[in-house]
């Protein structure tokens, strides 16, 4: 009689599924320090912009004697009238021209050196774009007098191209920066399949670089606009006259004419940032856009 010696089963259990511990959820707290250095950040932005544009809607005693801070009782535009009826149009217009023919300048002439640094790998090209950034270490105060000299030599002074030149020259280190930066982000294989379709180097630039190079053009536009719009050393060296005096030097003569009217000084103020300051507000994106990209690869 044989005994079975296998060792006993135990009857199958149902399986049941376990779930996962889950980590605890934690609640998501911001930057209390760079909150609030954002709130005091926004704070001496916004307070010097109200008083400009409330004590310019003051009257003249009420501007001297009273809260800067507080709201106008009795708004008026007088101030605004003032300014206008002064030669303000013709500040304007000088300004504008001043600021297009220098964006223009620089950009026609750093597209160009800004690719040739960026395509071209000889030492020559690499000592010339390094000697070409040394601008950006010279104030325009170290030249003044020689600036002065030139200018008075090739018969522009007291003009509009007497201002316009050294803006452009001085602009034009920061925007070779920025485009060169740009342009190296642009990938290599793009560049070598225009060469293999038989691109010249024009064609490539100027359908691949400049394309390509977007932001970049349009961080150097306004960066160089700001400098055009906001000079006060080339103004006021180089010109002479009020037909071609520029919002900058009329403010500072603004100051001395309406030394007392302090109302109609912050009213010229405010007329003078609106236009800038619009096209920043446009642009703005851009702008952020090209300056992260001034680092390259």
């Amino acid at each position: 009689m044989s005994t079975d010696t296998r060792p006993a089963t135990r009857p199958a259990q149902p399986l049941t599924r376990t779930r996962p511990a889950t980590p605890r959820r934690r609640r998501r707290w911001g930057n209390p320090l760079a909150g609030l250095g954002s709130l005091v950040w926004l704070v001496l932005v916004i307070v010097p912009l109200y008083t400009l544009v409330s004590s310019s809607l003051m009257h003249q005693d009420e501007a001297l004697n009273g809260d800067p801070l507080a709201v106008p009782t009795d708004p008026t535009l007088e101030n605004y009238r003032t300014v206008l009826d002064s030669g303000f149009s013709t500040m304007l217009s000088n300004t504008a021209i001043v600021a297009v023919a220098t964006v223009a300048i620089v950009l026609v002439l750093s597209i160009p050196v800004a690719y040739v640094a960026v395509r071209t790998r000889s030492r020559l090209s690499g000592l010339a774009f390094r000697t070409f950034l040394l601008g950006v270490a010279i104030p325009a105060q170290a030249v003044i007098v020689p600036l002065y000299l030139l200018i008075s030599k090739m018969g522009l002074y007291d003009s509009l191209p007497a201002i316009i030149l050294p803006t452009a020259a001085f602009a034009m280190p920061v925007a070779v920066l920025i485009l060169s930066g740009t342009m190296r982000d642009v990938s290599e294989e793009m560049y070598e399949a225009m060469a293999l379709d038989g691109a010249s180097s024009l064609r490539m630039l100027w359908q691949l670089a400049i394309p390509m190079s977007k932001a970049g053009i349009s961080t150097v536009a306004i960066y160089t606009a700001l400098q055009a719009w906001n000079g006060f050393l080339f103004p006021l060296i180089l010109t002479q006259s009020e037909e071609n005096r520029v919002l900058t030097l009329g403010l500072f003569n603004f100051m001395s004419q309406f030394g007392v009217n302090i109302p109609a000084v912050l009213a010229a103020i405010v007329l003078s940032v609106v236009p800038i300051f619009a096209v920043y507000l446009v642009a703005r994106k851009a702008l952020v856009n090209g300056l992260m990209g001034v680092g390259g690869k």
